[in-house]
């Protein structure tokens, strides 16, 4: 009879050791879930941080084209021409500037 006891009382330890590991198994396991979610959500704010810096960054090399282009059409006669005439009012010798008298007005 206290074989029997004995085996009843190891199997009940038996059965409390296999719920807790259960327990233990399945509490890591939601963990480990919950942190996996946060991670993808994560990668994820990270993707659409790229794509936006990313379409930034074609922004700012077309904008150097821009820039580039500029600096080069500023170094031309017909640049120089333009502003001395807009921006200064001179003309070359002996050139007639006409001005519409209803444009002041």
């Amino acid at each position: 009879m206290a074989t029997r006891a004995r085996y009843k009382r190891v199997s009940v330890q038996n059965k409390y050791g296999m719920i807790m590991a259960t327990v233990a198994v399945a509490l890591l396991l939601v963990v480990v879930l919950v942190r996996s979610i946060s991670l993808v959500e994560k990668r994820d704010s990270y993707h659409n941080r790229i794509d936006i810096l990313q379409s930034q960054i074609e922004q700012e090399e077309k904008r150097r084209e821009e820039i580039a282009e500029f600096e080069t059409y500023t170094t031309t006669r017909k640049y120089i021409e333009q502003v001395a005439k807009e921006k200064l009012g001179l003309v070359y010798p002996g050139e007639i500037i006409f001005k519409d008298k209803s444009a002041g007005k």
